[in-house]
């Protein structure tokens, strides 16, 4: 099956993927969805086995991250294979991996060699703690880059000690950063007429991710510390119980302060020296928010929300990851996309979250199987069916 784009907008692109887990695959799975023809470069079932690093191949992570690419099985350790991959590179724009810093010269993919078959090519890496310094050499995994990138420390209830978040956040943004990355270096190459390498690292990536946290200790040499679902500096503003479960309340300023006292009809709060501004919430926040706790835990969420967004309050349901799917909003925004996927048929995945009007994304090319378009991707560069044939046989690819 020939390259089918998934959007007009990378069409014209061409991407070698020799990523794995996660934060690779995340940072592939931007420019697939785009329309670039991305070829996932797997070594062969033999040499690796399905599973042996990340997720399975028919579980719903792996579908999710795999869609709108093709697939090529080929040994990056055997001398023709390494010579095949150089000839893909020859009309390729991109090669994006994420092994250890030192494998990819071993492999001969370093940006020197690639460089020296097509000067135009883009080199994409991702590690977990940088290219070059003392922790080069340590494997990246994201819940180590969550604790010391600094997220664990300000995550959870104050004094229960550090918490991951639910999600692998540093393996996704340092994905979405390298995707990011990407897209600048193409831009400057129709500049330039010349390729570079970037690279990312999972530490960076968390460490850009704690925002106006990092900034506190960077500019005020405050430490940030756990405050659970408050708001670290905005009062009140956190999660509040309600006769059928909880509900999301955020009041940031004064002008929402004096809208949410007179939704709940307290505008004694208002006259109250204790609560007069954010700062002096701030200092008693936990009396405040037992105040409007006794209040929200005679109300169905339901209610709450609908009086508080009619006054003009900031505020939402907290949802189980069935009812996100289910809600009318989420529905209308069709972020949960139609796809064809072998292990369970029609089914759904979690597509863009940004709508480009002229050059939408759909989900046009189901996951594909290990070394499905092995055959035709090689035939696009002059091997025949007994080249091919061979090249199985020696397991090159």
């Amino acid at each position: 099956m020939p390259h089918i784009p998934a959007s007009d907008a990378l069409s014209h692109i061409r991407v070698l993927d020799v990523t794995r887990v996660r934060s690779g695959p995340t940072a592939v799975r931007q420019l697939a969805d785009w329309g670039a023809d991305v070829i996932k470069v797997e070594p062969p079932e033999s040499l690796e086995p399905d599973g042996a690093l990340g997720a399975a191949r028919h579980t719903p992570d792996f579908q999710n991250l795999q869609r709108n690419k093709r697939s090529l099985t080929l040994n990056l350790k055997d001398p023709e294979g390494q010579r095949i991959f150089l000839k893909l590179v020859e009309k390729a724009d991109v090669v994006v991996e994420n092994f250890r810093p030192d494998v990819k010269e071993r492999l001969g993919i370093d940006y020197e060699s690639l460089k020296a078959v097509n000067p135009r090519i883009i080199l994409a890496s991702i590690s977990g703690f940088g290219q070059d310094g003392a922790y080069a050499g340590r494997p990246g995994f994201d819940q180590v880059a969550q604790g010391m990138g600094g997220l664990m420390s300000i995550t959870g209830a104050p004094g229960e000690g550090p918490m991951r978040v639910g999600i692998p956040i540093a393996d996704l943004t340092a994905g979405l950063f390298c995707a990011l990355g990407i897209l600048v270096a193409l831009i400057n190459r129709d500049k330039s007429n010349e390729g570079q390498w970037l690279h990312t690292s999972l530490l960076q990536a968390q460490i850009f991710m704690l925002d106006f946290q990092a900034a506190r200790w960077l500019t005020r040499g405050e430490v940030p510390q756990q405050a659970g679902n408050n708001h670290p500096t905005s009062v009140p503003t956190g999660v509040f119980k309600t006769t059928d479960g909880a509900i999301n309340i955020a009041v940031a300023g004064e002008a929402i302060w004096r809208r949410f006292a007179n939704a709940l009809e307290r505008p004694d709060w208002l006259d109250c020296d204790a609560y007069k501004d954010n700062a002096s919430r701030l200092e008693r926040r936990d009396q405040l928010n037992a105040e409007i706790a006794a209040i929200t835990a005679t109300r169905t969420s339901r209610e709450l929300v609908t009086l508080l967004l009619d006054s003009g309050v900031p505020c939402g349901e907290i949802y189980r990851i069935n009812e996100v799917f289910d809600d009318p909003q989420v529905q209308h925004l069709g972020i949960a996309q139609d796809a064809e996927t072998v292990p369970f048929g029609k089914t759904r995945l979690v597509g863009q979250p940004v709508v480009l009007t002229e050059t939408p994304s759909h989900i046009v090319q189901a996951p594909p199987e290990r070394g499905e378009h092995t055959g035709e991707i090689l035939a696009e560069i002059g091997y025949d069916g007994p080249g091919v044939a061979e090249l199985r046989e020696r397991q090159v690819v």
